[in-house]
């Protein structure tokens, strides 16, 4: 059976150890190369780069440096465990947008093309709201950067609502039947022996 395969820093303390525990426990398996996941104060996105504890940028709760195989999350989520999850859950689930290949993407994207001719509202998370918010028509029939982006983090955002310990958030404003097309396409697309991060 695979396992998860993440690393946690070692110097963790047993409540943030449990703060870890709870936050992935509704993670179904996950297979491929171990992800390590470290933690830094007080995080900002700046041209493109994560810095810590700077002036500089927008605040950030996480990065995923794919290529590196590593995920940095703001060091205030271990005290929050629920938040903790949804944040790390979304993070990971950037590894796996990278392994679903293009004919599963595609998919995707079909699912969020209908979501739009359907006028559908709200989204799983902020990072996927305000890039919907900012798409125009013709970003969906070039397949933009900007709509590319979209759905990356839809998909990222949808991964948290599905199997982060969180049920109920206020991030989640999609209407409960385009959230469960998604729930059904995750289902139809992922294996459930173990997926590819």
């Amino acid at each position: 059976m695979p396992s998860k395969p993440l690393l946690f820093p070692p110097s963790l303390n047993a409540a943030q150890r449990e703060t870890i525990r709870i936050a992935t426990r509704r993670l179904p398996p996950l297979t491929g190369a171990p992800v390590r996941v470290v933690f830094q104060p007080s995080l900002r996105a700046w041209r493109g780069r994560l810095l810590i504890e700077s002036d500089r940028g927008h605040e950030v709760h996480a990065a995923a440096f794919v290529r590196e195989r590593r995920v940095v999350l703001e060091s205030a989520l271990l005290a929050d465990r629920r938040e903790c999850s949804r944040i790390l859950v979304h993070e990971l689930f950037h590894f796996s947008w990278l392994r679903l290949g293009n004919p599963r993407r595609r998919s995707w994207e079909q699912l969020l093309r209908a979501e739009w001719k359907r006028h559908a509202r709200g989204e799983l998370g902020w990072s996927s709201e305000w890039r919907k918010a900012a798409l125009t028509a013709g970003d969906l029939r070039e397949r933009s950067r900007r709509w590319r982006e979209y759905a990356c983090e839809s998909y990222c955002d949808t991964a948290a609502w599905l199997f982060s310990t969180i049920n109920a958030h206020g991030e989640y404003t999609l209407a409960a039947r385009h959230r469960e097309l998604r729930r059904h396409w995750f289902r139809d697309n992922l294996p459930a022996a173990g997926i590819p991060i």
